[in-house]
């Protein structure tokens, strides 16, 4: 009878020791070609991320999420909560392009291009190592005594991570209310701004617990992500994978020996060096197949073909390949599940392509009080109404003014007889709409205005007019 194989790692997590307390991950310090691309990827995302909400193109903000307002800028196209169509349709679109690079690709988003995975691997852990020191030597901070040496470099640490997540804390800030207004709070002073500093410092403190304690355990456990992928991957999918076929053949992983030829006793090409498991940033056994908390850093590729290469074996025993190309040795094909996504996908676009055409830069509505019946007005009737511009563009309307087009009337303004509007911003008013009841057809009719910035017309608006029924 074959023995099963042990799939006891499976009852547990890299991060969790057998008393079910946190076990702290040292991973080695990576390097090769992998770790290379990956930092100048990191470098160039870091730039992206610091830099996106203090770009401007067009006047507007070149990322913007204010969720308070509902205003969303993405790519320096600005979204309204009169766009949130356009804003939903933009983020399934996300979604489901996510899913297809998942498909394909395995969990590659989550080492290459996550935010998280970038601000740990490439900034805190960096200086954790210039700090601490590599694995071994971090692993020996951790049990020393707390004499000077630990304490200096504890503290020096703990002050440096701080004030970089008040930096990316501000940053975030800067997404949520814009770099403007950002920078004009830091102008006038904490002290005008108390409630918005001590949100600022409560996203510090995230920030801090996030990258100075529970750090992998993000993507462990937080990160909805990593379910994600299991129900996304098969087979066919192109993931961070031991080729478990040539690594164990006959006889399974040993030590290595250079005085045997290893083809002739049968045994893999894994030397069990554990090379790959010390370099984990999650703590994981590549060796063990596809796993939820694997990120595809590739950290591992390049420290088993750093290894192999010292002891004269081939490279690429840790690498991207599907279960099939190794098992098999078939080639990727882009399957059914994969071309039925791309479609799904490349209708979501040309959908929101359309409506973007559409969309207009002005809008106006123009609505019934709530509530108001009509009055009578000399001989003609009377309807209140409330209106509200939205201008989306950087130009500034200075003499805004509505016409009534069908039927024939007369349009009243409250207040000013001309109307200003800023850039990207909102004007709201109230006016009368009088019609003389030879024009009225029904209780109910519908009208058409036009909306014009001097003689310029800049929207069309549709509202209800109310009469009464004697004129039916």
């Amino acid at each position: 009878m074959s023995k099963l194989p042990d799939e006891s790692f499976r009852d547990t997590i890299g991060t969790i020791n057998k008393e079910g307390k946190r076990a702290f991950i040292f991973p080695k310090k990576p390097k090769g070609p992998f770790y290379d691309k990956r930092k100048l990827l990191s470098y160039f995302l870091l730039v992206f991320l610091l830099a996106a909400p203090f770009v401007k193109i067009n006047g507007h903000q070149f990322l913007m999420f204010n969720v308070l307002e509902r205003r969303f800028n993405i790519f320096s196209f600005p979204f309204w909560p009169q766009d949130f169509h356009l804003f939903v349709i933009s983020m399934i679109i996300g979604v489901v392009g996510l899913a297809l690079f998942t498909v394909v690709f395995g969990r590659i988003f989550c080492g290459w291009f996550c935010p998280q995975t970038i601000f740990m691997e490439m900034v805190f852990r960096r200086i954790e190592y210039w700090i601490d020191g590599d694995r071994g030597a971090q692993i020996r901070l951790q049990k020393q005594e707390w004499n000077a040496e630990k304490i200096r470099k504890r503290v020096t640490k703990w002050i440096i991570f701080f004030v970089i997540s008040f930096l990316i804390a501000n940053v975030f800030l800067a997404y949520l209310v814009s770099s403007d207004r950002l920078l004009l709070m830091i102008k006038e002073g904490p002290a005008l701004h108390t409630s918005t500093l001590i949100a600022l410092l409560i996203f510090t403190a995230v920030f801090y617990f996030v990258f100075a304690w529970f750090r992998e355990q993000v993507c462990i456990i937080a990160c909805p992500y990593g379910r994600m992928q299991g129900v996304l991957l098969d087979n066919k999918s192109i993931n961070v994978a031991y080729d478990h076929v040539r690594g164990e053949k006959e006889l399974g992983r040993a030590k290595f020996n250079k005085q045997e030829d290893r083809a002739a006793t049968g045994k893999g090409d894994c030397i069990d060096c554990k090379q790959c498991v010390h370099v984990c940033p999650t703590g994981i056994d590549i060796r063990n197949g596809t796993q939820l908390e694997c990120i595809n850093c590739t950290a591992c590729i390049d420290e088993c073909d750093t290894i192999m290469e010292s002891v004269g074996l081939s490279k690429g025993l840790i690498r991207y390949a599907s279960e099939d190309e190794i098992v098999k040795k078939e080639k990727f094909v882009f399957t059914t599940r994969m071309k039925g996504y791309t479609a799904v996908l490349t209708i979501l676009i040309g959908v929101l392509i359309g409506m973007l055409f559409l969309r207009n830069d002005v809008e106006a509505t123009v609505l019934r009080l709530p509530g108001q019946l009509f009055e009578h007005k000399g001989e003609n009737i009377s309807n209140v109404y409330t209106y509200k511009i939205v201008n989306k563009t950087t130009k500034q309307f200075e003499a805004v003014t509505f016409k009534l087009v069908e039927p024939k009337g007369e349009i009243i303004l409250v207040g000013k007889p001309k109307i200003k509007v800023k850039p990207d911003g909102i004007a709201k008013g109230t006016l009368f709409i009088e019609i003389n009841p030879a024009y009225i057809e029904g209780d109910k009719i519908k009208l058409k205005i036009e909306v014009y910035d001097g003689e310029n017309l800049i929207e069309t608006a549709t509202t209800n007019f109310m009469g009464p029924r004697s004129f039916n």
